[in-house]
């Protein structure tokens, strides 16, 4: 069973409202959001919350290990709450992001691999979602 996103960040967070509020609206979200998308709708429930306030939990859950930072877009990272191993599809004119939880196999050059000891893989396509494409 997947683990909470407030149980998997637990001991030594101080647990405010304001910190609440952008753990309830991270949990199980899947639009990858950056810190402005976070900042924008916590805000619409939490009038007391600043950007910096978003901003440093975002990086604090990302050193702890309970978000995945993302920098899918050069423009401003991205945090995805699914820590799973799984990839990304992501188009270059939305900038929409899609998880794919297939595996997918990529093979390195053996001269590197003897350098080398792979812990994991994260693999990315680019291209444009079936909406930008019309």
């Amino acid at each position: 069973m997947k683990q909470s996103l407030k149980k998997r960040f637990g001991k030594g967070f101080k647990r405010t409202p304001q910190r609440l509020a952008i753990l309830d609206y991270l949990e199980g979200n899947t639009l990858h959001p950056s810190a402005e998308d976070v900042y924008r709708a916590v805000t619409k429930k939490c009038l007391s919350l600043s950007f910096a306030t978003v901003y440093n939990t975002l990086n604090t859950l990302a050193q702890a290990g309970a978000v995945r930072e993302l920098t899918l877009d050069p423009e401003r990272k991205r945090y995805d709450p699914n820590i799973e191993p799984h990839h990304h599809l992501i188009c270059t004119s939305c900038k929409k992001v899609i998880d794919i939880f297939e595996d997918i196999s990529v093979g390195i050059p053996k001269r590197i691999e003897k350098e080398f000891s792979i812990s994991g893989n994260h693999v990315e396509f680019y291209g444009h979602c079936s909406a930008c494409r019309k």
